[in-house]
């Protein structure tokens, strides 16, 4: 038996109740994992509030445990990289939404949704972190995939002081980037400047509806908003600039026109189904990674979108 948070579907209503769960019952939780967790830490995101409380459709499938990452130490396992004693994380995957998630003791998930921690990160660190982190630092890599540098020119995050974009300051600046933070909560300056921020610009600044095309003020962008905030974003990035992000609002009024007359590019940061490329775990080692990379290092060094591909697709007659 284990203790979790169970939500129940009455009357239309969400009803949450903690629960004492027989394990037999987690083979019949979704997904039917291959990997059982004992989950130590896990965190409580803006998503899983929607779903406790009832106010969005986050839930697909009743009852369910809510809680969309978490962290622990495997207790038994068929999955062929992990053994029991191994710390894992898992971020999304759809944890609480179409199988049960992390706000538990108990967890029992595919051995491919999980990422193994390296032996000088804990549980808790990797809570600590959790999804907000873990999303922040995909745009940033997203961001030097596509060759932006410190020297390039100031980088903006928007909603600087929510989850993503907080860890996305602090994850910038210390990479040596100059990092401008867009916020709606001034009386915050002085914790973004901790955290690295160089200077603050008001969120009113951007919230509005603008031109398509603005004066060029930003090498680079990670858009935690939406919006007419993602449109103006796009209207001010310098020639050849790049975006990543879009972890809040799916709704946006851009244009092309800063993409085809300034040559920018974007990219969707989707940490919810993101997968460890495999990388030889001796490549940990001679990369100069911590130790406990090298045990499991396909699952941990370069990261990638799990999206198959797709073919292209083109108007009838238009060139490639």
């Amino acid at each position: 038996m284990f203790k979790a948070l169970m939500l129940d579907k009455q009357d239309d209503r969400t009803v949450a109740s903690i629960q004492s769960i027989d394990e037999s019952r987690l083979a019949l939780s979704g997904d039917g994992g291959d990997v059982l967790v004992r989950i130590d830490f896990s965190t409580l995101n803006y998503k899983d509030g929607l779903a406790i409380t009832g106010r969005a459709p986050v839930v697909r499938m009743w009852p369910m445990v809510p809680g969309i990452d978490f962290a622990g130490v495997v207790e038994a396992s068929s999955h062929p990289d992990y053994e029991p004693g191994d710390k894992v994380v898992m971020n999304g995957w759809g944890a609480g939404e179409t199988h049960w998630g992390g706000l538990a003791q108990k967890a029992r998930v595919p051995g491919d949704h999980l990422i193994a921690l390296p032996a000088n990160i804990t549980t808790r660190q990797a809570m600590a972190v959790g999804t907000a982190g873990y999303t922040a630092m995909l745009c940033v890599q997203a961001l030097e995939k596509h060759g932006i540098g410190p020297k390039d020119g100031d980088v903006l995050v928007t909603g600087a002081n929510g989850g993503v974009g907080s860890f996305a300051v602090a994850i910038l600046a210390k990479r040596g980037f100059r990092v401008i933070a867009s916020t709606g909560r001034p009386e915050e300056a002085a914790r973004l400047r901790e955290l690295g921020a160089a200077d603050i610009v008001e969120r009113a600044t951007l919230s509005e509806p603008g031109k398509p095309l603005q004066k060029e003020r930003w090498a680079a962008a990670v858009d935690c908003v939406g919006s007419h905030t993602l449109a103006n974003v796009c209207a001010s990035l310098r020639y050849g600039a790049q975006r990543s992000g879009w972890t809040s609002n799916c709704s946006t009024t851009c244009s092309r026109t800063p993409s085809r007359a300034r040559g920018r590019r974007a990219k969707g940061c989707l940490s919810a189904s993101t997968r460890v490329r495999a990388v030889r775990p001796a490549s940990a080692t001679r990369a100069g990674w911590p130790t406990g990379f090298a045990r499991h290092g396909r699952r941990c060094m370069s990261i990638r979108r799990a999206r198959p591909a797709c073919p292209r697709k083109t108007r009838t007659g238009s060139p490639r």
